[in-house]
């Protein structure tokens, strides 16, 4: 049986609202974070899934919360849905990065997979266990709707890996997932996905 994975990304921080990358650093939500949080939690009040996972960062466990209390769900953590660690620009921009090296900042720009940032993970690793998540959360709910709250790097690696696109090409194919929208996709009992639908807001004035 197929099942059908609402993906989430988390809502916005203060660094993401002035374009740094976070990663693995843990930071809080703003007040329009919050916002979009809940009304991640009133979509899903209207739209019932199964379960909800989250990565285990603070950001994104926050963002899940008002879905777990509409729906009277306990989230469950899965470690392998963390955002990439990027290495030397965590807490800063693209933009600062390049006055420091503007040459690996246009390899970056040019490949971001075989020039991922110094100190990065590896972007394909990274995938990789995004998609070992998302297959094993699926194979525990066959037929199932699980709504599933990460973030933006990840799920882009993970979309275009599970849907055959070149994972190098994911800043220009997948430009950003917007904070808090629904993107469907139907993970089939072969581990094989389809993309049912791409940053679909819960709320327009959420985001």
């Amino acid at each position: 049986m197929t099942t059908t994975l609402l993906l989430a990304r988390h809502g916005q921080t203060v660094w993401h609202a002035e374009n740094r990358y976070a990663g693995v650093s843990d930071i809080a939500l703003t007040d329009t974070g919050r916002a979009q949080a809940e009304a991640l939690g009133r979509w899903a009040a209207a739209h019932p899934v199964d379960a909800i996972r989250t990565s285990p960062l603070s950001r994104a466990v926050a963002t899940a919360d008002p879905a777990c209390r509409a729906l009277g769900l306990t989230p469950r953590i899965e470690p392998d849905l963390r955002e990439c660690d990027f290495g030397v620009v965590e807490g800063r921009t693209l933009a600062e990065f390049e006055t420091e090296d503007p040459e690996w900042a246009a390899a970056y720009r040019a490949d971001p997979v075989a020039h991922s940032f110094p100190g990065a993970e590896d972007p394909s690793a990274a995938a990789a266990r995004g998609i070992r998540a998302l297959r094993e959360i699926a194979a525990e709910h066959p037929g199932g709707r699980v709504l599933v709250v990460a973030h933006n790097t990840l799920l882009r690696l993970v979309l275009c890996t599970l849907l055959s696109i070149p994972v190098r090409e994911y800043r220009r194919v997948l430009p950003r997932l917007r904070n808090a929208a629904i993107s469907e996709l139907r993970m089939n009992p072969d581990g094989s996905a389809a993309l049912l639908s791409l940053n679909v807001p819960c709320e327009p004035d959420a985001l």
